[in-house]
């Protein structure tokens, strides 16, 4: 588990209290580690009713197990434990977490048996899936993203799971120590040079010999945290409402000019060196020829919350200004 800095800038300090104030809760940490009951208003409007603190949490998303390991409490159960494991490096699950099945299909029967005090999921859930839940234990549905307020729902998400297990400070630390880590890599990618050049972020794969591309647009998380350290996305296209993701091939990476092209790749995959070597209008791409097209080190997770944005942060950081 990450152990978040404690010492703050004034500004990271601030900003971390402005933060702070995103979720929609009743008590305070300080009550709930009394173990007064907690009521929380979820991203579905519903309120949430625990008579504790929750401690046996199910977690059916990888960025809500990641928040929960981030504060100290291990999750009983986690979709695709397998997964987690290959994609969120950030924050490690021990060995005794139950899988509970996958994402997008938990098993209602394997949750149902680790008898849990809590369930905290993502709306990307079917609502199906988590009426089935809410027989036998309490749901709580974060927004899974807000292509509008990246980085807010981030932390609204991280808050609203820090009230469910009274773990409010060491939230505050964690959005702390991501403010901090914002600011002193602002300034170094401003001393390297890099402050307002323009960048591309963009994972892809290869099904059937085709190359799909997936940009990060403007609104995305990661684009938000980029835009953070004092880069401009060049990419102008419009993404989805919530994760802000964008959708081409490479014909659609013409538009791009000299631009500093990040991407993260699976272990298995990686369509950029492979399918698309030897490619005439891969090969053409300015940024191709400039050399400025850089893999972001593995296990940085996407879509997480502060703690793999903190590894993505130094990964960007990093790369950048080792190239």
């Amino acid at each position: 588990m990450r152990t978040p800095a404690i010492a703050l800038t004034a500004a990271a300090a601030a900003s971390a209290l402005l933060l702070t104030g995103c979720g929609t809760t009743e008590n305070t940490g300080a009550e709930a580690a009394e173990g007064a009951a907690i009521s929380i208003v979820d991203d579905r409007g519903e309120t949430i009713e625990l008579a504790a603190p929750a401690a046996d949490i199910v977690a059916l998303e990888w960025n809500t197990a990641e928040n929960l390991v981030a504060l100290g409490v291990m999750p009983v159960g986690v979709a695709d434990v397998e997964g987690y494991t290959t994609w969120v490096k950030s924050e490690a699950l021990d060995a005794s977490v139950t899988d509970v099945g996958t994402r997008g299909e938990p098993s209602i029967d394997a949750i149902a048996g680790l008898a849990p005090d809590l369930v905290v999921t993502t709306s990307d859930l079917p609502e199906s899936a988590i009426s089935q839940i809410e027989e036998f234990a309490p749901v709580l549905v974060v927004r899974g993203a807000d292509a509008s307020n990246g980085i807010g729902q981030m932390i609204r998400n991280l808050e609203n799971i820090a009230t469910a297990t009274a773990r409010e400070d060491a939230a505050a630390e964690l959005v702390a120590e991501f403010e901090q880590k914002l600011a002193e890599g602002a300034e170094s990618l401003e001393a390297a040079g890099f402050a307002g050049a323009e960048f591309a972020m963009s994972d892809a794969w290869s099904s059937g010999g085709q190359v799909s591309i997936r940009p990060f647009a403007k609104g995305s998380l990661l684009s938000d945290v980029t835009e953070r350290l004092g880069l401009v996305n060049a990419w102008t296209g419009e993404g989805d409402a919530d994760y802000g993701l964008a959708s081409t091939d490479v014909e659609g990476l013409t538009v791009l000019g000299d631009v500093e092209f990040l991407y993260i790749a699976s272990v298995e995959q990686d369509p950029y060196t492979r399918e698309l070597a030897g490619n005439a209008v891969w090969e053409s791409l300015p940024f191709v020829q400039a050399g400025t097209v850089h893999r972001l080190p593995d296990g940085i997770w996407m879509f997480g919350g502060p703690s793999s944005m903190i590894d993505y942060v130094d990964a960007v950081v990093d790369t950048l200004t080792a190239a």
